[in-house]
Order: structure tokens, then sequence, then C-alpha cells
């Protein structure tokens, strides 16, 4: 390995993170620009739904897929592979509402392509960053996709409003090509130590001995301890957090702007960018998660186990309570205040929860990391729905949709859950190898 003045695992890890950011960039974006389109033609709710849903379904059928592919051909090859299929997707399909079968494939592919990503990522970053630096490294590449989210909901209204929607489909695609370019040209794999006709030179870098000391993967011909890892606790753990998270947070991005409309009379226009502080507020708790958690473990201030425990109860407790006090306010300042302090606090979480995938299993971090993100996606599309059969209900009982008393148990399911998956998490999870 070549000597660098800015070490090669800072190197992967920042690339991450752009890629992160990207692909929720992606997601917001087709998210706006499609609903510009098809309110423009009046396509009704139901249609606009399941268009919008198909991401998450083709999402979900990918996240185990993409921890085995990782594990198999390598997370560099597969980050890279992906990110090609949907870019070019994105570059090639035009944006037609009245193309229903078009558009619903289009966006199964997608889901499925990026389905890989955070399997492949974990994997990566198991390879590449030692145990001391793994809290910051995965919180800074989680978080570029809050900012993702947050650039999104800033920029892509003007783009479309000036444009177009389909320029957004052009502005994802230069993106998601660009990124793979780099990636290309500056990625690379750590040394691999674990294969005996390799034969190591005399003198290791520092970067070099870090990576090692990170836990390499398995070698791939190393067969995978699937029924260990699903009758895991400490992985169930992670992966009932992993829910619980994901449920929580596609709940608000998905209904918080119904209820600005319905509870306070407030469109998403109106509220200028103050619409984008909920997701700023996670990429900033997110990395202050990752350097508290670092900074406990290599001070011996905490053990590993204990760190994740302190974090994760902090962060879904603090958010739980923050989502139940969200309908109790009457003014959009409140309602964001709460509903930035419920997210920035479950960011903070994921320095307990998304870490301990490689504190538990260093050399399959990609295939737990597959089995937990199903759970979340699920988390998704039973979160969403849910509400909406929430809503709908208390519709059929003449109940008043503007009132914030009838948002209560919106917003109250996912506080339950915050509270209920921290208390497995400190009973369940460790902080030392499950996997060896």
């Amino acid at each position: 390995m070549t000597r660098m003045k800015f070490p090669k695992r800072y190197v992967i890890v920042l690339l991450t993170f752009i890629c992160t950011n990207v692909c929720y960039i992606e997601r917001v974006g087709f998210s706006i620009a499609y609903t510009v389109a098809a309110d423009a033609i009046g396509v009704n709710q139901a249609n606009k739904g399941m268009i919008l849903s198909m991401f998450y379904y083709g999402y979900v059928l990918s996240q185990i897929p993409g921890g085995w592919a990782a594990q198999r051909i390598g997370g560099r090859r597969v980050l890279l592979l992906s990110f090609i299929l949907w870019s070019l997707i994105c570059g090639l399909i035009p944006l037609d509402p009245n193309r229903v079968t078009i558009l619903v494939l289009s966006r199964l592919f997608v889901g499925v392509a990026q389905g890989f990503i955070f399997p492949a990522i974990h994997t990566v970053l198991a390879q590449w960053v030692p145990p001391q630096e793994r809290s910051r490294s995965v919180s800074l590449t989680t978080s570029g996709m809050y900012l993702g989210a947050a650039c999104g909901m800033l920029f892509f209204p003007s783009l479309v409003k000036n444009m177009g929607p389909q320029s957004v489909f052009f502005v994802e695609a230069v993106l998601g090509v660009v990124w793979s370019v780099i990636w290309l040209k500056f990625s690379s794999d750590p040394p691999r130590i674990d294969l005996p006709k390799v034969s190591m030179p005399k003198v290791a870098s520092r970067d070099m001995i870090k990576a090692q000391a990170g836990g390499v993967v398995a070698p791939r011909t190393v067969k995978i301890p699937w029924r260990r890892i699903i009758f895991s606790l400490p992985v169930w753990a992670i992966v009932v957090n992993n829910f619980t998270f994901h449920y929580a947070l596609y709940v608000l991005m998905n209904w918080l702007p119904t209820y600005f409309e319905l509870g306070l009379g407030l469109s998403l226009q109106d509220m200028g960018s103050s619409k984008m502080l909920p997701y700023f507020n996670m990429f900033i708790f997110s990395n202050i998660g990752g350097v508290v958690a670092d900074h406990l473990i290599t001070r011996r201030i905490l053990s590993v186990t204990k760190t994740r425990k302190l974090l994760n109860t902090i962060g879904f407790v603090v958010s739980a309570f923050a989502l139940m006090a969200l309908p109790l306010f009457s003014t959009p300042s409140g309602t964001v205040m709460c509903s930035a302090i419920s997210l920035g606090f479950l960011a903070l979480g994921r320095a307990g929860f998304a870490v301990n995938h490689m504190d538990v299993a260093p050399k399959f971090a990609g295939i737990v990391m597959g089995v937990s993100n199903t759970a979340g996606t699920l988390a998704g599309i039973v979160g969403v729905g849910l509400t909406g059969n929430i809503l709908e209900g208390a519709k059929a009982s003449n109940k008043d949709l503007t009132s914030s008393e009838t948002w209560k148990t919106v917003f109250f399911v996912p506080a339950y859950l915050c509270i209920f998956s921290s208390v497995i998490f400190l009973i369940f999870s460790t902080g030392e190898k499950v996997f060896e």
C-alpha cells in the first residue's frame, strides 16, 4: 500500500459517507419529483402510494442477499455494481406517471440495487476500521443519509419548479456515476492476512496494522453460521432496535407533512428551510454519538458493552418522550422542535445498536447488517401502512383529523416501541465478539 498523507481508511470512510448521502438524495428526490408529476395529471393517492412504496419492496428483498454477496465477492465490488445499476436506471427511465408498469419496475430495481449498499458498507468498514474507531466511522457514514435527506428537501423543490421533474433524475444519475468513478479510483481492498498463500511485507504500514486489528472479514470460502446468527439473542437485540429506529423515522418522514397540513394548517412550502431541521439534527447527533462512544471506549471509561447500552438507551428513551410530547404542541415551531429532538436522539442511539453489528460479528458484519436491515425496511412498510389505517379508522369514527388529539396514537406507537426496544437492548446486547 502506498504511503498517503491522508490515511487510506479515512478515505474509505469518507467515500462511504458520500455514498449514503447520494443514496438518500436519490430517495428524497424521487419522492419530490414524482409527487409533482403525478399531481399534475391527477393521479390518485392510492396509486401514488403504490409507486412510492415499490422502492422498499425491492429494498427488503436484497438485504440478506446483499450481505451474502459482500461476503463472497467483496463489499467494494458490490458497492460499485449497485451504484452503477441504480444510476443507469435513473438516467434511462423517463418520469412519466402514465407509464405505471415502467415506474413500478424501475423503482423495484432501484430498491433492489440500493439494498446491497448497506450490507456492503458494513463489510468494507469491518475490514478497514479498527475497533477504537468504529463508532465514529459508522456514525459518520450513516449520517450521510440524513444530510442527503436534508439537502434533497432543501434544493430539489426549486429544481423541479425551474427545470421540471425529469431534471431530478438527471442530477441523481450524474451523482451516482461520479461517485462510482471516484470509488473505482480511490478505493481498494485491505491487505488479506487470512489467505495462507499471500505473504505479507516485512514492514507493515500503520494503516495495514490497524486494518488487521479491526478484524478482516472471514475468507470467502468460510461457511456462514446462519443458524447461530438467526438464534443469537445479541443479534435479535440489534434487529429489534433497527426495526424501531426505522419505524419512527419512516412514520415521521412520511406523515409529519400531513400532520402539518391537517393538524396545524401549514404546508411544507410555507415552512422554508425549517423542514430540513430534523434531518440536519440527525446528521449532527449521529456524529456526536460516534465521537462520544469512541471516547468512552478508548479512554476505558466504560466497556464496549456498557457504552453501546448507555448511548442506545439515552437515544431511544429521549426520542420516545419527544414523540409523546409532539402532539401536545399546537405551533409549527414546537412540532419541529419535538421532531428534531426525537430524530436527533434516535441518530445518537445508532452509536449503540448500529455499530454493534461489527462488535458481535466483525467477520460477518455484512451478513448481520443484512438481517437487521431487513427488519428495518419491513418497519417502513408496516409503520407507514399502519399509520394510514390508524388515521382512516379515526376518520371512520368521525374523529377530527385536524385535532392533535386524534394524532396521539400515531406518535405514541413509535414512542412505546422505542422504550420497549431500549429495554431489550439493555438485557440482551453485548459488545463482545459472538461469532469468531
